[in-house]
């Protein structure tokens, strides 16, 4: 569970959220006995593994993706409820976060284009051999995952055929990253925004976007 999730499903596991986080929105001890509340002293070393926020996206939904794949090493991560499309309704409410700004829509130089930033975490997923879906019925979504119904999530019964040899393209976005450099071991990449070129960054996601027809076919 990611942030505020953790209200809407009692029997979560996990739940992950960042520095920032109200501590009256965190679950107490009767909500949290036995589960497992996972903070930046985890998340940001795990994060660093995968090259960094400025590069996978400052926000909780890639955050939890990538913490995900490192400490817990799955075959498949499936998302539910983090398509990121905020649409507001005739009563002004958009999504879960009713009349709040949601995280990802913030004017944020690592989060130019959120499709290029699933189409990352998915790459590396794969270099793992895990598989990441998308098991949302809703008809739009920012990430770019395959779909997945969540029947067939439950039927699955053995590894999914994948973690083949990085494509050319996620080749040519991952040697774009190191040669950029724009490395924050804290994780606190806000604290140096000012170095961090807008333009080499979007040039970044278009290369990431340019993967999407080599891992759809992976």
């Amino acid at each position: 569970m990611i942030n505020n999730a953790w209200k809407a499903c009692p029997s979560w596991s996990c739940l992950i959220y960042p520095e920032d986080f109200p501590v009256d929105r965190r679950p107490g001890d009767e909500d949290s006995y036995g589960k497992r509340i996972v903070t930046a002293e985890e998340f940001v070393p795990v994060q660093n593994e995968f090259g960094g926020f400025v590069y996978a996206g400052g926000t909780m939904s890639f955050t939890a993706g990538y913490w995900a794949l490192g400490a817990l090493k799955p075959d498949v991560i499936a998302y539910i409820g983090c398509d990121m499309v905020y649409e507001a309704t005739p009563g002004g409410s958009t999504h879960f976060y009713g009349l709040g700004t949601a995280d990802p829509l913030r004017s944020d130089v690592t989060l130019q284009s959120l499709e290029a930033k699933s189409l990352r975490l998915q790459a590396l997923a794969n270099q793992k051999g895990c598989a990441v879906v998308n098991l949302s019925e809703r008809e739009k979504s920012r990430l770019c995952f395959p779909r997945m119904a969540f029947a067939s999530l439950e039927t699955m019964s053995q590894r999914p055929d994948i973690g083949t040899p990085l494509p050319c393209a996620v080749e040519s976005a991952l040697s774009a990253e190191s040669d950029l450099g724009y490395w924050v071991e804290s994780g606190r990449y806000w604290e140096e925004v000012g170095r961090f070129d807008k333009k080499k960054l979007r040039d970044i996601d278009d290369l990431w976007l340019a993967t999407a027809t080599e891992l759809a076919l992976a």
